[in-house]
């Protein structure tokens, strides 16, 4: 699953409106709207059949594989990735589905570009070096620079008459590396603070007055996600479409960068003045510049290359004349975050090679199931989805088939909860969107299995897998998640328990208390949605009260994220 935003990634949001302002010169479920209840149907014989015949040796045997040392952690754009898109590829054509990827293959290649940083990207204080991706990162720009000066704090740098207010006074940053916190301060209406448009002019101000950097200075708000993890991700490997344009920085941008409380600490080490006291005087509108006596040098050299990665994509062609030429679309994005420079494999195992197996034993289902379905069935597996759903985006925007004849996706994507035993819950994100919601009731009720609401809507996971990019396009789609029966606040501690040591790190394998009969009964639940899908004269419908109501392939932007 995609890496949700952190308060922390702020720096290519704040760089592109900067740059836009100096070249002009101035634990509760979603309610179930709409999904009216329908009659149990039973499952029917044809349903029982290709429902049981869904094998735990096919999702364990796949799951191993991917997310074995050999693929390299299925980086996108690096050896591993490839070698697992054809390990996927190999596995589709041996249940007999048909390329549906370039050129009669099951392959679709995406251009992509890279940049990461060198070994030589540090951030000295004093005589002290600071660590890359744990105590600090670097936000923009992302380019070769060696910057150094006396480092200074300036409180939240606001200069406004309004608020009659200068954290610069007596402060020339000319040559300095600026300390500073965002805004507003605790004694400054938000409102007000929004209508002065003061996150911009701060440092549009200090960009104009040449410092050297702009540190900024990131508090661990969140016990779940202290700075480390943002650190972590954002000193990472980043992965784009070649096609995306990047920003053409001035020669005369600082750098950006973010700082924990730890390293805040030692800047202020020596000055007179310790964290917690600066932290009380930048509330005051009485603030004034504090010199930390000490010189802070920055070093950033990145390596940028290109490449392709693929989607797999296989097709089971339908049996009905008519409804064939519309398909129902299973998808799973088989990327991890790959291997770094120092051999360290983050091998996705939960996140989600898992996912993939369990698509490939509904494929396998399928494709031995007596009776084929009616409409056709696409299966899907992307590639890019950690740093931005790059591949679903791109198959959404490139489909293999008429988007136009996609009549629903469902998609497999999670953090394992289907592993912590026997499944008997079952999320569905977007279930209130569409009649797909009442279709899940309807063959969750059929497996006796329970449906719950988004456990933690905090989390927007409805926004951050491969689905999502279907609902842009005007598909209706479901996210389907296993869970074991009884009080959901069980689960949900072992699975915040597992992100905050596991999620998208090396330590996502496989482990021996792993129940493999929990992603059994996910991937049967998907088979007959698809045959009850497929079957179906009629394909699913928005509901009228979402928000995503609009007919498919269509390229109307969706309302913004909550």
């Amino acid at each position: 699953m995609e890496i949700k935003n952190r308060p922390q990634a702020r720096g290519a949001f704040l760089v592109a409106l900067l740059s836009i302002a100096l070249l002009s010169s101035t634990v509760s479920g979603w309610p179930q709207q709409g999904v009216a209840p329908r009659p149990v149907a039973p499952l029917s014989a044809a349903e029982q059949t290709a429902s049981s015949s869904v094998k735990v040796e096919t999702i364990k045997e796949v799951t191993a594989a991917l997310s074995a040392d050999e693929m390299q952690g299925r980086g996108t754009m690096q050896p591993g990735g490839e070698k697992a898109a054809a390990y996927i590829a190999d596995r589709f054509a041996r249940l007999g589905l048909k390329p549906l990827g370039d050129d009669k293959t099951y392959l679709q290649s995406i251009n992509f570009k890279a940049v990461e940083f060198g070994p030589e990207t540090g951030l000295k204080i004093g005589d002290e070096q600071l660590k890359l991706g744990r105590e600090f990162f670097v936000s923009a720009p992302y380019i070769d620079k060696d910057v150094s000066g006396g480092l200074v704090f300036v409180g939240y740098g606001i200069v406004s008459s309004a608020l009659k207010r200068n954290d610069l006074a007596g402060l020339d940053v000319r040559g300095k590396m600026v300390l500073m916190m965002d805004g507003p301060p605790a004694n400054v209406d938000k409102k007000t603070w929004e209508k002065e448009e003061l996150e911009i002019r701060v440092l549009v101000n200090l960009i104009r007055q040449r410092a050297a950097g702009l540190i900024f200075l990131t508090g661990d708000t969140d016990p779940d996600h202290p700075f480390s993890e943002a650190a972590d991700y954002l000193s990472r490997r980043r992965v784009m479409l070649a096609s995306e344009d990047e920003t053409d920085f001035p020669s005369f941008y600082p750098s950006f960068l973010s700082v924990g409380k730890q390293a805040a600490e030692k800047m202020f080490a020596g000055s007179g003045v310790s964290l917690t006291q600066a932290l009380a005087q930048a509330e005051s509108n009485s603030f004034a510049p504090i010199d930390l006596k000490k010189n802070a040098s920055l070093t950033v050299r990145v390596k940028k290359s290109k490449g392709t990665s693929s989607n797999v994509v296989g097709l089971l062609e339908g049996s009905d004349p008519r409804l064939k030429e519309e398909a129902i679309v299973y998808s799973a994005h088989y990327d991890a975050y790959g291997m770094t420079d120092g051999n360290r494999i983050y091998h996705g195992a939960a996140d989600n090679a898992l996912g993939v197996a369990e698509m490939i034993a509904i494929a396998e289902a399928f494709a031995k199931a007596p009776v084929k379905p009616r409409r056709s069935i696409i299966f899907l597996a992307v590639t890019g989805e950690e740093y931005g759903l790059y591949g679903a985006e791109y198959w959404a925007k490139n489909p293999t088939w008429n988007i136009k004849r996609v009549a629903a996706n469902l998609n497999f994507d999670g953090m394992g909860t289907e592993v912590y035993g026997p499944v008997k819950t079952i999320v569905g994100y977007g279930a209130e969107h569409s009649s797909l919601g009442a279709l899940l009731n309807e063959v969750a009720a059929a497996n006796k299995l329970k449906v719950i609401g988004d456990p933690i809507p905090s989390e927007k996971s409805f926004y951050r897998s491969d689905h999502y990019a279907f609902v842009k396009k005007g598909v209706p789609a479901l996210m389907l998640l296993g869970a074991p029966e009884g009080d959901a606040a069980a689960w949900i501690a072992r699975m915040k328990g597992w992100e905050k040591t596991d999620y998208h790190q090396p330590g996502d394998i496989i482990r021996p208390d792993w129940n493999w009969e929990g992603p059994r009964t996910l991937s049967r639940l998907g088979v007959v949605m698809g045959m009850r899908l497929a079957g179906s004269d009629a394909m699913p419908a928005w509901l009228s009260s979402s928000p995503f109501n609009r007919e498919r392939g269509t390229n109307a932007p969706p309302p913004p994220e909550p």
